[in-house]
Parts: C-alpha cells; structure tokens; sequence
C-alpha cells in the first residue's frame, strides 16, 4: 500500500456520534445483502427470522450502548470503510465452536484480553486502495490501548478475484503482512490467525 493512499483518512472508534457516517456507509441495503454486521453476533435462527431493518435496529443499539464495536475509516466526514474488531466475547458467534473461527483455548472467548477481528466493509469505490492495511494497523493499535493480549483473525486465503463474498473476513495476506501468524487450520484456505500484543 502506498502511504499516500491512506494520509488523508482517520480511524475512529465507532461511537454513537458516527453512527450517521456508518449508516450512510452501509447504504439502505445494509451491506452484504442487509446483515449490518450483525452475522457473527446473532445466532443463525434470528438471522434467518431477521430482516435488514431489525439487523439495522440490532447493531445501533449495540453502538449506543458501548463500547465502540469497531472502527471506521473516516475521510472528509465520510465513512469508506468499517472493521469489527473487540473482545471475542462480543461476536458470540465467532466463538461457534463449529467454525473455524472458534477460540483456540477452552475460555478465550470469555477473557477480555483475547481480541477478533471478524469483518469488514469498505465502500465499493475504495476498494483496491489498500485500506484494509490501514484499518488493521489502527485496529492493532487500538487493541493494545485497550489492553488486549492476543488479536485474532479468521481470513480467507483466496486468488486475485477480490469479488469473493468471503473477503468480508478480510484476506490472509494482509493479516501476514501485519505480522499475524497461522495458529490452526481448520479447514483449507482459513486460517485461524494470531498477532500476540
């Protein structure tokens, strides 16, 4: 990634105060077919019974009740991008022990010090920027304030095609790139990986 890509944009946490920027990020459908990055916080019964609008109801009243449940990559007051990155225990999901994401170790999923990175979003016409790079430098930065021990992510190892629906986990190079290695696979191409603080 080229530095001058990434100059001009902020990473802030996700506070009420810019819940406008994030809802105008993920547009009237709600990104990724109207999930609001809910898919790793609701249990996959509600979000077969959920609809965009309650998924929508769902994530502002976890950004109004705190603490910021990611970060947004802000330029100009907009939004162009969105990482979920916190304590595992507050991706319930994530913790699946049928996924490959589930914790390594029986009780990382209830100790606030073992941190994930579970999504991201970033406008369509700031893709292919680079700016994942960015929002994972901020996210590691902003886990080691808030005191985490381990950053955890589950990305997909895929070709060039950057359409692949699964990029919403991010992509295996560029958590190698930030220094995260390979713990487990549990199945090809997802690596489970972690960056020790």
């Amino acid at each position: 990634m080229e530095e001058a890509e990434s100059a001009s944009y902020q990473v802030a946490p996700l506070s009420p105060e810019l819940w406008p920027a994030f809802e105008d990020l993920f547009g009237r459908q709600g990104a990724c077919y109207g999930c609001w990055c809910t898919h790793f916080r609701l249990p996959p019964a509600v979000r077969r019974e959920n609809n965009r609008e309650r998924n929508k109801d769902h994530i502002k009243a976890r950004i109004e009740a705190g603490p910021p449940p990611g970060l947004l990559l802000v330029e100009g007051g907009r939004a162009d991008g969105w990482m979920q990155i916190g304590p595992r225990g507050d991706v319930p999901e994530w913790n699946n022990r049928g996924r490959v994401s589930a914790p390594v170790e029986d009780g990382d999923d209830r100790d606030p010090t073992v941190w994930a990175i579970s999504c991201f979003f970033l406008r369509p016409s700031a893709r292919r920027k680079g700016l994942s790079h960015h929002l994972v430098a901020a996210g590691i930065d902003h886990a080691r304030v808030e005191g985490a021990r381990f950053l955890e992510a589950c990305p997909i190892t895929h070709s060039r095609d950057t359409r692949s629906i699964g990029l919403f986990v991010g992509s295996t190079r560029v958590f190698e790139k930030a220094g995260f290695e390979t713990v487990l696979e549990r199945k090809a191409g997802r690596p489970l990986m972690r960056l020790t603080l």
